[in-house]
């Protein structure tokens, strides 16, 4: 699907081949009936036309039952049409871009949500071979939303309209010919001077015209475009400022949040005005050829046989209908060509965005592109724990040089590991790159075979699911009992909301704005609990929780993940200890001077972080708590 043709027709060659083609079909026999409907449409016309023009005349015995006839008949075969057929047709159109629809929707949720982590490594840029910068796809939530829902409808009016301008040339044209008579001038073409007179019109009318609307219509694009990319910009601002609005409102930054608001709506602002001139001028372009089109073009091919009197005034005003019936229909990419270039500019959204997709499918051949990749993982005896051997963190840049190195570190099984260092010096990145989610840098990472891991940030979002759902994830919620999920909530301390395993929110609140950080680090505890893993990343996890429900948190995975090994990034001065006073830990790395060193607690570390463990002793008044206590500000 990275080529305009490939998308297009991805979904007819895909496993429900039979249901796209079955529509595709039905649509077809509605367009086919459509069309001959019209020539049945222009010879009733031509039937009233000629009732009005013979209602005095004598040899008319019933000019008024004619009269009334005709124009029923006209009547039933627009009703015919209009509701029966294309009313139909209609219904059968919208339900085969929904489902076109669901299915690319689909895919590219699989294709984002692989384990490959696709949807992460998207946002990094690239190059190309000649070192040009490839930034990653904007606005990913409109090209997946909007994008796909407005070139599926696009494709499906599109071809919808080229089987209109097939059926119609056959049908219209059938009758053309079958009517056709000789025009003075002309003999040469014989019976057939009338309809070639016809065809030659439509023939040189509609192409020339079609020339300047596809011209017009490239503009469009371009300009459609720019608009999509000014608009998802100022929408994804928006959908940030509402998760930061508490930000914003301490720090009293309307001001800025408003000027930034502005400057982003001045962009669509701008677009929106050439948009506007454009499609102002294409307008009258269209409304100009619409009038000659009925008017004078499809009336030209018969006016010379009826001044000759070659055919009557039936004839010829039955003719012209036909004309112009053949004009409208193979007119449609005139009158829709604001809608094809939007239909382009969706399409190249989308196929930008597959394109993205597959270049990070090898995420080693996608950094190298721009940095230096060669981080390499591998999986050893359980008993040997987590090793790190020769890791070198870089930036983005192939000249980069590290900025945290790593030699040779381990982690035995059911270690307990703090990591110190000053804000900034990398421990959040080596994190990351142990668990695979940094892009840049080299060395081995060894994972002990067969455990599962952990992986636990200091922002916890939570997506809007209900509470077993949260609890449960990664895993499915049918995958644990309720009664397990309850339990892991009342030791992570929030045994209060067990009662409310299938509410998605509370108060009219989802979970994610409803609970503090303190209570969604507790939530992740509860996770922890759950899920048992082997190997527990701590990245500032317990960073929302006061001294006792931090202590707390330790306590009940120490309690309830026997042999876990932990590896925890924190800013506290003293790791914590439980209510006993013995040592959650029994390991520190230290990173300083783009270094990272591992030694057993208390010993090759700096004097006074030494003297201050040692000041602090046991947790001298501290219980165990029965739940965590959230900080108090």
């Amino acid at each position: 699907m990275r080529g305009f043709w490939g998308l297009m027709r991805a979904y007819w060659f895909s496993e429900r081949w039979k249901e796209a083609w079955t529509l595709t079909a039905v649509i077809a026999l509605f367009t086919a009936a459509a069309s001959k409907t019209s020539v049945w449409m222009a010879e009733a016309s031509g039937d009233l036309v000629n009732a009005i023009a013979r209602f005095h005349d004598i040899g008319n015995a019933e000019p008024l039952p004619y009269l009334l006839g005709s124009a029923s008949f006209l009547i039933l075969l627009v009703v015919l049409k209009d509701v029966a057929i294309v009313g139909c047709r209609h219904l059968v159109s919208t339900t085969l871009h929904r489902k076109w629809r669901s299915w690319l929707d689909s895919r590219f949720n699989d294709a984002l949500l692989d384990q490959n982590h696709t949807h992460f490594h998207l946002q990094h840029g690239s190059q190309k071979a000649d070192g040009t910068r490839v930034e990653p796809p904007d606005n990913i939530d409109q090209r997946v939303q909007e994008s796909i829902k407005g070139m599926t409808g696009g494709a499906i009016g599109l071809a919808m309209g080229v089987m209109g301008v097939v059926t119609s040339l056959y049908f219209v044209g059938q009758k053309l010919i079958e009517q056709s008579t000789a025009i003075d001038g002309l003999e040469f073409l014989g019976t057939y001077a009338a309809a070639v007179l016809a065809f030659v019109a439509v023939g040189i009318y509609v192409p020339l015209n079609t020339w300047f609307a596809l011209r017009m219509g490239g503009l469009m694009e371009r300009l459609t475009i720019a608009m999509q990319r000014a608009e998802g910009s100022y929408r994804a601002e928006l959908t940030t400022l509402l998760r930061r609005s508490f930000h914003v409102s301490a720090a009293r930054g309307e001001a800025v949040q408003k000027k930034m608001h502005a400057r982003l709506y001045e962009d669509i602002d701008r677009t929106w005005t050439k948009l506007n001139w454009v499609n102002t001028g294409y307008q009258s372009f269209e409304r100009i050829y619409n009038f000659f089109a009925a008017r004078i073009v499809a009336y030209l091919p018969g006016l010379l046989p009826f001044v000759s009197n070659s055919i009557s005034l039936k004839s010829y005003i039955t003719g012209a209908e036909l004309v112009n019936s053949l004009i409208g229909q193979c007119s449609w990419f005139i009158d829709v060509m604001p809608a094809i270039a939007t239909l382009k500019a969706n399409a190249r959204r989308i196929t930008d965005l597959a394109r993205a997709i597959e270049e990070v499918q090898d995420p080693d051949d996608f950094y190298r592109r721009t940095g230096n990749r060669d981080l390499r993982y591998g999986t050893q005896n359980p008993v040997f724990g987590l090793t790190i051997r020769n890791l070198d963190l870089m930036h983005q840049g192939t000249l980069a040089t590290p900025f945290l190195t790593v030699r040779n570190v381990r982690f035995r099984r059911g270690e307990w590991s703090c990591m110190k260092g000053e804000s900034g010096s990398g421990k959040t990145s080596l994190i990351k790159a142990i668990n695979g989610l940094w892009p840049y840098g080299r060395g081995d990472i060894i994972f002990p075979e067969g455990v599962k891991t952990f992986y636990a940030a200091q922002d916890v979002k939570l997506p809007q699911l209900t509470l077993k759902e949260l609890v449960c994830l990664p895993d499915a919620a049918a995958g644990h009992a309720d009664a397990d999920v309850v339990a892991v909530l009342i030791k992570a301390g929030l045994g209060d909301l067990a009662a409310q395993l299938d509410a998605e929110s509370r108060e009219g609140f989802i979970w994610d704005l409803l609970l503090s950080g303190g209570q969604k680090q507790k939530l992740v505890a509860a996770r922890i609990l759950l899920q048992q893993p082997g190997l527990l990343f701590l990245d500032e996890a317990t960073g929302a929780l006061d001294p006792d429900a931090r202590i707390a948190f330790h306590q009940a995975i120490k309690d309830n993940c026997p042999g876990i090994s932990v590896i925890s990034v924190m800013h506290e001065a003293v790791p914590p200890k439980s209510a006993t006073g013995v040592a959650f830990y029994d390991s520190v790395l230290t990173v300083a001077d783009g270094v990272a060193t591992k030694a057993p607690l208390g010993v090759g570390l700096p004097p006074e972080f030494v003297e201050v463990v040692a000041r602090a002793g046991p947790a001298a008044g501290h219980r165990l708590p029965g739940r965590l206590k959230l900080r108090r500000n």
